[in-house]
């Protein structure tokens, strides 16, 4: 759902995070900036500057690896029984 006005700060970030996978011009509506891409790129610049995260666009927000693989990647150290406790 598009936000009625422009985002901004952590709530912008969150926002373009959350629909970076769906690509600038849906992000940029959905986070308050109707079809402004370069406002909504310098709000999230700025926004992100805040938070001492430097990124280069949108793109840079994208999770190359979803967080159920790397829950997967440990290993479960358990005993055979609960009376190996």
């Amino acid at each position: 759902m598009a936000s009625s006005s422009p985002l901004t700060g952590v709530i912008l970030v969150d926002c373009a995070r959350a629909n970076a996978t769906e690509g600038l011009a849906i992000a940029t509506e959905r986070c308050g900036y109707g079809d402004d891409t370069a406002k909504f790129q310098a709000a999230l610049r700025s926004a992100c500057s805040e938070m001492n995260v430097d990124i280069d666009g949108l793109a840079d927000l994208v999770d190359d690896e979803p967080s159920i693989l790397r829950a997967e990647r440990g290993m479960e150290v358990a005993p055979d029984s609960p009376s190996d406790l």
